[in-house]
């Protein structure tokens, strides 16, 4: 495959389901219209994210979706030849609410992901998912990541030990909470998230396309900070703080090849010298 470009997005979404779509269509459109051949939306841009990572309200939670609900198709159909992640609340049937991210094309649905690490707070929102798994599309073997889930780095390995050659990175990651900065280039959760980015794709030798929300909703400031990562962990593109679209154009299998060429990191993994993880 050559080269192709892939688009990560700083963005705000709220709580209005058709304001949203209405804003996934124009930044799809934008993405096409620059030659995008992989669109990363933030988490949550289907319904916003929480208002309050401390103490979540009950009463003002994310609407939820079905898998196969509607809205997720209409995304669908806006994607046409594209590939577009999406992050949404997931209504699992049951009682139960994910923090949930799709992958589709015109085609219909080409991965899911359920966000499996849950900071303090989005416990009493969400329910855990159990599992990573990459996922064949048209750009070549996709995984996804929700927010905190790339803060460890057993979960971006799970994803690269099972073939994803692009990471998608879906995001409504917060400016610190505790620890207010005056300024966000100083911000505590700034630089974390850069570094995570970085680090997962250079130690994974993959490319890595991290999206973002922007702006405020209720007490929670949004960093944006969207990116496009080389496998040797080096930015290709990025919007900062501000809303926009990240775009990069990577030659997929060539730059993990040459990322690969004296060092590859999956290959030369010791699993025997590693301690076992406790269950």
């Amino acid at each position: 495959m050559s080269s192709i470009r892939i688009a990560a997005v700083a963005a705000h979404f709220g709580r209005d389901l058709e304001f949203d779509l209405a804003r996934v269509k124009k930044i799809i459109d934008d993405a096409r219209a620059s030659g995008a051949r992989l669109l990363v939306l933030p988490d949550a841009a289907l319904g916003g994210y929480l208002a309050d990572l401390r103490h979540p309200d009950p009463g003002t939670l994310p609407p939820a979706l079905a898998p196969d609900d509607p809205l997720i198709g209409r995304v669908a159909h806006l994607a046409a030849e594209m590939v577009v992640c999406v992050g949404y609340c997931e209504d699992d049937g049951f009682g139960g609410r994910y923090n949930s991210a799709v992958c589709v094309s015109g085609d219909g649905v080409l991965g899911r992901h359920r966000k499996v690490h849950l900071p303090a707070g989005e416990t009493d929102a969400y329910t855990p998912g159990d599992r990573f798994d990459a996922f064949s599309t048209p750009v070549g073997r996709v995984g996804m990541l929700i927010d905190y889930d790339k803060t460890f780095p057993e979960a971006a390995r799970s994803l690269a030990l099972d073939g994803a050659e692009i990471l998608a990175c879906l995001s409504a990651w917060p400016t610190s909470i505790t620890n207010r900065a005056p300024r966000m280039a100083q911000d505590r959760q700034a630089r974390l998230f850069d570094l995570y980015d970085q680090a997962r794709a250079a130690e994974n030798q993959l490319v890595l396309a991290s999206s973002n929300q922007t702006g405020a909703l209720g007490g929670m400031r949004f960093l944006g900070q969207a990116k496009v990562v080389g496998p040797g962990g080096n930015i290709l593109a990025r919007t900062w703080a501000k809303a926009g679209i990240a775009l990069a154009e990577v030659d997929i299998a060539a730059e993990l090849e040459r990322a690969r060429r004296t060092l590859h990191h999956i290959d030369e993994l010791r699993p025997n010298a590693y301690r076992e993880m406790p269950s």
